[in-house]
């Protein structure tokens, strides 16, 4: 059964002329990468912060308890992690042509390790941080040399990484490319999210192409409404697609 859709989503991506994928914290797990909304990560950060992890990186909380946000956010940070085979499949497949966007709800920078050039990060990037007052911007190690709130060497300014925090809108471009990529798309590939986390999630109804694949280890709401659901691990999935497609 598992060999039979393997060869059916390999099937689709050389029929397609314009694939897309669209991942969640499900390809950044095979990583090492812990996903904060499980039911593991929910119970960790109510044990040891008094909050559940939507409220420790929310805006608001940024702004009235910025040590507690940055204790959660530097103590919950994998800076080692290493891209697993779905980022290099992805990475492979936009080389060879086959794939023209990835748009990703982490922010963990992996994709475009593994080789990926057309990133949209819907929820911006570890990897870029910038002052709140004058908009220098640093790195996440700068971020990471201060043991508490980081400070614009410049202004003297809180520096925040550039992510979308709870309460915080996407941003209108990511957004806007996101959305013309799916539209544009004969196929596109979901793999690694429950399609749960919106307004990302709704993106996806911008999709009118034929060929819908859903790639995850649990159900999703769209299940009903894809061409083929893989209920595996996308790395080993994405993995044995390159090998079929070789």
């Amino acid at each position: 059964m598992m060999n039979t859709k393997i060869q059916q989503l390999a099937d689709l991506i050389k029929q397609s002329r314009n694939a897309v994928f669209f991942g969640g914290a499900g390809v950044s797990t095979e990583s090492g990468i812990p996903d904060f909304r499980s039911e593991k990560g929910l119970y960790a950060a109510q044990e040891a912060y008094g909050y559940p992890p939507e409220k420790l990186l929310s805006y608001s909380l940024f702004l009235e308890q910025p040590e507690l946000f940055f204790r959660y956010y530097k103590e919950n940070l994998v800076t080692d992690a290493k891209p697993n085979p779905a980022h290099f499949s992805l990475s492979e497949l936009e080389s060879q042509g086959k794939l023209t966007a990835v748009i990703t709800q982490n922010i963990d920078g992996l994709h475009q390790a593994a080789g990926s050039k057309n990133v949209l990060e819907l929820h911006g990037t570890n990897h870029r941080h910038y002052c709140m007052k004058c908009r220098t911007e640093y790195t996440l190690e700068y971020t990471l040399s201060f043991n508490a709130i980081p400070i614009c060497e410049k202004c003297g300014g809180i520096v925040r990484p550039d992510v979308v925090l709870y309460e915080e809108q996407l941003n209108n471009k990511v957004v806007t490319a996101a959305i013309t990529a799916i539209a544009r798309a004969d196929l596109l590939i979901i793999g690694g999210t429950s399609l749960a986390v919106y307004p990302a999630a709704g993106l996806i109804d911008y999709f009118t192409g034929n060929d819908l694949v859903l790639i995850n280890k649990g159900s999703t709401s769209r299940d009903n409404h894809a061409k083929l659901t893989i209920n595996e691990a996308i790395g080993e999935v994405m993995k044995s697609v390159m090998e079929e497609l070789k």
